[in-house]
């Protein structure tokens, strides 16, 4: 059994200044190619690496093509687009006669030009590969699904997990579904409900409410002539037509049967669709909430400048509520500034400097911050996932500093990436564990790497490109009603 694999995966922002480049296909996991693909992420908490797994465990051969995954970020002009998809179509062209392929995208991408990023990848696969050869694609979790991806592909799983800390586990289940299509004879029927509903922050999915909609899923799932099915709670920061929330549910040669249980899910999330909403504090609110409560250590955590939805990162509001204060044993994760970088690397460790700290990107994120911060440490950003998110998987922050003014520290970088765990951060001599007030610029995900120890967590709200101070984004090109965007 032969199997080809490629991936195109991005999460798109169509409200960011952060451009998407070459540079950014190059600059986070790298652009990577051929059998290096293999070696790269082999064992780590990764589609790919599952798919690796299960190539190994069923014992057919997986033919990597291409690896591309920029940071989120803004739209992929369109010829890079196209250069990356036609490199894959190529690469699965070479590989011969072939029995499957495994795709990993994400559900959100946008490309100038293109609101479906993943129908179009999608539809230039099976024409490639004709109607007979299964293609499998897995998702994120935050996916905007439209109906054109449902019919391209044979089967798509979505992870289950917030955060997703299921990447490995999802893309082995892709893996064990191809091999039954092949081998078994399974005849999988995808079918689609869109829901119309944007989905708030309360989404993670180790606590109540989210945690009963994954069981309701597994429900689904395990219902006769069921194959698998997935929630996507979708990417909100998108002005694209199938932007929201859907259910998609895969069964065994049975097209009304999937459409279905796809509409009971989906009849079920929207009955309680205020569940997966909640009010945000601002980071002054919960410091005094914190201190209050005396949980700690606190982690008071910044949604809107999420680096992980395609925000600047650069967003001043935490850090000027952590500095006017003057917080002890605190420290901000993290804040893009390359400029201020390059004086910390210029200056050196021990040198006390007047930086001017974010704000620079957008007037929308604020006004900069003067600092004087001494410098505790610098690094090339260079340093290694302790998981259980991206766990084995190199990374790189580009030329980092440490900066610290009173009690409170920065981890100031140059690329834009969330903090999933404390690894980087070690390496710029500074454990988050042994600090009180703990900033993050994330939405969830930094939860794989600090819930188990965290005194308490707050999500906060800031203005950010993400959270205009004049109210909503500006959305004119959604394809239908949506709560709690229209009154449904």
């Amino acid at each position: 059994m032969r199997v080809v694999t490629g991936t195109i995966c991005h999460e798109t922002s169509t409200f960011t200044p952060v451009a998407t480049t070459w540079e950014s296909y190059r600059e986070r996991f790298g652009y990577r190619r051929g059998e290096e693909i293999l070696e790269i992420f082999s064992a780590t908490n990764t589609p790919t690496g599952g798919f690796i797994e299960g190539a190994r465990a069923h014992g057919f051969a997986l033919i990597p093509t291409i690896f591309a995954e920029p940071q989120p970020s803004g739209p992929t002009p369109r010829d890079i687009f196209d250069e990356i998809l036609e490199e894959m179509l190529s690469g699965i062209r070479s590989a011969g006669a072939i029995d499957g392929v495994l795709l990993q995208l994400h559900g959100a991408m946008v490309a100038e030009g293109l609101d479906d990023g993943e129908g179009h990848i999608l539809e230039a696969v099976r024409e490639v590969v004709g109607p007979d050869v299964p293609v499998v694609g897995q998702l994120d979790i935050h996916s905007n699904i439209s109906h054109r991806m449902v019919e391209m592909a044979d089967v798509l799983i979505g992870r289950e997990t917030y955060p997703e800390v299921d990447m490995a586990e999802r893309g082995r289940e892709c893996a064990d579904v191809l091999v039954r299509i092949v081998e078994e004879g399974v005849r999988p029927t995808m079918a689609l409900h869109q829901i119309d509903m944007v989905w708030g922050m309360n989404q993670v999915t180790a606590h109540p409410p989210m945690r009963e909609a994954i069981a309701e899923l597994h429900r689904i799932e395990s219902e006769a002539g069921v194959i698998c099915g997935s929630i996507a709670t979708c990417f909100p920061l998108a002005d694209i037509p199938d932007m929201g929330a859907s259910v998609y549910i895969v069964t065994d040669g049975d097209r009304d049967l999937a459409q279905a249980y796809a509409d009971e899910l989906g009849a079920w999330l929207f009955e309680r669709r205020a569940d997966w909403h909640f009010e945000r504090k601002t980071t002054r609110e919960a410091l005094v909430e914190a201190k209050a409560s005396g949980k700690f250590p606190v982690v008071i955590a910044d949604r809107d400048d999420n680096t992980g939805g395609g925000s600047p990162g650069d967003s001043t509001g935490m850090l000027r509520a952590f500095l006017d204060a003057d917080l002890q044993d605190a420290c901000i994760l993290y804040m893009v500034d390359p400029e201020s970088v390059a004086q910390c690397h210029e200056a050196g460790v021990g040198a006390e400097l007047n930086l001017v700290v974010g704000g620079k990107s957008s007037p929308m994120q604020g006004d900069p911050c003067r600092m004087k911060g001494l410098v505790k440490a610098i690094s090339d950003g260079r340093f290694r996932y302790d998981g259980p998110m991206f766990e084995g998987l190199g990374g790189n922050m580009g030329d980092s500093a440490h900066i610290s003014q009173g009690g409170v520290h920065v981890l100031l970088v140059s690329r834009q990436e969330q903090p999933f765990d404390t690894a980087f951060a070690r390496t710029l001599e500074l454990d988050p564990k042994h600090c009180r007030y703990i900033g993050v610029k994330s939405a969830a995900h930094f939860r794989a790497g600090y819930e188990s120890w965290a005194g308490a967590i707050y999500s906060v709200s800031e203005p950010s490109v993400h959270n205009p101070a004049a109210g909503r984004l500006a959305f004119k090109r959604l394809g239908r009603k949506l709560y709690p965007l229209d009154d449904i």
